[in-house]
């Protein structure tokens, strides 16, 4: 029986809190008898909304503030969305647990159009992704991408006064929010490859805290960590080498094998370079390196 209360970091988004109450039920399906306090904790990326994302350092943007309330023990853990999540940890902190992912998939949002295709020339669409505006505006260059920000509600909200013909937004988010009667498609990866994680929810820790990772144990997901896993790794290789955006996106096949897509946006070249690989699970790392060098060398030749 678990005595001490679990106080839990999370933004206080309504889709952070949605993901954190998520967390709370897997908590106490587990722990019947469990005692847990949200701490809602807005974040620098909450507040900076009249800003484009590339324009700011968006290291830790969504989680800083969530870091230090478990370095200073306000909290003893913290939920993230993994897509939010830096590819480094604070020393002393760590992931406890990746939950099992949701829907990955972007979602097409529009109140008059079926898909992207059926967008008229010249329609608005609204993203504050550049991974999802480089792809968007490969298939179709006639459209006009406008930067969007604020959480979901905010953003659906404009959509429905007619500022945007359509929105990109993330399906997990949608479903979680019970919004998903706005989803008019789901985008297949080939179309929209995911970010680094969507869809999957991350808690973080103290190393330290046994105890804590203890009860935070059956909540771990082994297929969506290997996953994410090896996202990561994409990630922390392109990252430190280009300032592109990236896309990274790994699923698991026939329970052995492991198939990674990944792309950057070449500013460069202009475009959009891709590569992928299927590898057993076991060598997942060596194809996550194998991809991530061929993305580098041809984004600079």
């Amino acid at each position: 029986m678990h005595t001490k209360t679990l106080k839990i970091a999370t933004r206080s988004s309504p889709l952070a809190l949605c993901q954190t109450h998520y967390v709370c039920n897997e908590l106490r399906r587990y722990h019947p008898d469990i005692q847990i306090e949200l701490i809602p904790i807005i974040t620098t990326g909450d507040t900076m909304l009249d800003i484009k994302l590339e324009k700011i350092d968006k290291k830790g943007l969504f989680i800083k503030e969530l870091e230090y309330a478990l370095l200073h023990y306000h909290a003893d853990i913290a939920v993230h969305s993994m897509k939010d999540m830096s590819i480094h940890f604070p020393k002393g902190l760590g992931l406890a647990v990746i939950c099992e992912r949701n829907d990955p998939r972007d979602a097409f949002v529009s109140l008059r159009y079926s898909n992207i295709d059926s967008l008229p020339n010249g329609a608005i669409v609204g993203t504050s992704s550049l991974r999802r505006q480089c792809q968007l505006h490969e298939r179709r260059p006639d459209l006009q991408i406008n930067n969007i920000r604020g959480n979901v509600n905010t953003r659906l909200k404009k959509l429905n006064t007619g500022q945007y013909d359509a929105l990109i937004l993330a399906t997990a988010g949608l479903k979680r929010l019970s919004l998903d009667n706005y989803i008019r498609m789901s985008i297949d990866p080939a179309d929209s490859l995911p970010a680094m994680g969507q869809g999957a929810l991350g808690i973080e820790y103290r190393l330290k805290d046994n105890e804590t990772l203890s009860l935070l144990k059956p909540l771990h997901h082994q297929n969506t960590a290997i996953c994410i896993e090896i996202e990561r790794d994409i990630n922390k290789r392109l990252q430190s080498n280009c300032q592109s955006s990236i896309a990274s996106y790994a699923e698991i096949k026939n329970n052995n094998q492991l198939w990674l897509r990944a792309l950057i946006n070449s500013t460069q070249q202009n475009k959009i370079i891709r590569s992928e690989g299927i590898s057993l699970i076991n060598d997942a790392k060596q194809l996550s390196i194998k991809v991530a060098e061929d993305l580098l060398i041809r984004s600079k030749s």
